[in-house]
Order: C-alpha cells, then structure tokens, then sequence
C-alpha cells in the first residue's frame, strides 16, 4: 500500500527534475542566442558598405601609409589625365583643365596659361582635334619630402587626316595637403614641368 505512493512521489520529483533541466537549457540557449545576436549586430554597425554599380562592396579602414604609394601614383595619373585629355569642345577642355588644376599648385597653372596665350587650346578646338594619354608609369622617391616624381606616358592627337603618338616625361614634387572633394587623396604637385613632349610616330587615317 506503501510502494505506490513512493512510486509516485518518485515519478514527480523525476519529472520536475526533467521539467527544470528543460527550462534551465531553454534559457541557456536563449542567453546564448541572444548574445550572438548582439555581437553579430555591432560587428555589422562598425562596417561601411559602398555601392557600386548596383553591388554593395565592403569599405575597409585602413592605415594611409598602407597605400600611400598607391594614392601617389593615382593622384599623378589622374592630374595628367585631366590636363591632357581634350576634345574640340571649349566647355570639355575647361572642365578638365580646372579639375587638374585643384591638384596642383602654380606650375601647372603657368603652363595652362602659356597653352592658352599660344592658342593651343584654340587650335584643338579649330582643328577638331582630340587628344587623350595614357600613362606607361610613374618613378618615385618616397624618402624623399616632399615626393619627387618623374612621370612617363604617351599622347594620342586625334586629327581629321592623321593620329600623332607622342612621348611624355614631365616631373615634379608632392606634398600632402587636406582632402577635400575636389583633391580627394590629399597631395599638392609641385614644380611641375615638362621634360619632353616628342613626336614618336605619324599615322595617316
């Protein structure tokens, strides 16, 4: 008469038992969950996503002299782009031309200034002329402050009768400046000159 009753004070205690390991691994899984779910949220916070052409590409922090080199050589391709590529259009070539002159100081504006008294500027427009570059590379001294450099590119000039191919060696000095919108990898160019601006090959169209 005894035994059921023990049996059954048994069978609850085992269930209650059970019944509280359940709810303690309920919470536990909770906490967990939940605390992952935090971390995986703030680590999404810290990151920047950029969009590029329809894609979302994650934007890295990184230290500037990790690519500094890099910014150096693009900030100099992207000021003789600028300056050097025209087409027969007055509006085109002083868009270009102010671009390339935020990225640089008074030497390359005494020479847009010379091009313009010349009437090279006049010239290419009259002669439907256009001309584009493209840059072979781009030597630096990097211990050096500020930055020398010695830039190596070629020149296409597009006329109605010919396409002329010249060699370009111009150089200069970098130095650091603020970023802005208009000079977005912060370097000045100093002492800007053209070394050479030579004919290489003549081609009748």
């Amino acid at each position: 008469m005894f035994t059921k009753p023990k049996n059954i004070d048994t069978a609850f205690r085992q269930i209650r038992l059970f019944t509280l390991v359940v709810i303690i691994g309920c919470l536990l899984f909770s906490g967990f969950t939940l605390y992952n779910s935090r971390q995986l949220t703030a680590e999404l916070q810290q990151k920047v996503y950029i969009l590029a052409n329809g894609k979302a590409l994650e934007a890295l922090a990184t230290d500037r002299r990790d690519n500094l080199e890099v910014e150096v050589k693009d900030h100099i391709a992207t000021f003789h782009r600028y300056f050097f590529t025209l087409d027969p259009d007055e509006k085109v070539i002083t868009s270009n031309t102010s671009k390339a002159l935020y990225l640089a100081d008074a030497s390359a504006k005494r020479q847009y200034d010379n091009l313009k008294e010349s009437n090279y500027y006049s010239n290419i427009i009259a002669g439907n002329i256009s001309q584009e570059i493209s840059m072979d590379s781009v030597s630096l001294e990097m211990q050096q402050s500020p930055t020398y450099f010695r830039y190596f590119g070629t020149q296409r000039l597009i006329r109605t009768g010919s396409i002329v191919t010249r060699s370009l060696v111009t150089e200069g000095y970098l130095r650091p400046v603020s970023r802005s919108e208009n000079n977005p990898h912060g370097f000045l160019i100093e002492g800007w000159k053209t070394l050479e601006n030579t004919d290489i090959n003549i081609q009748n169209r």
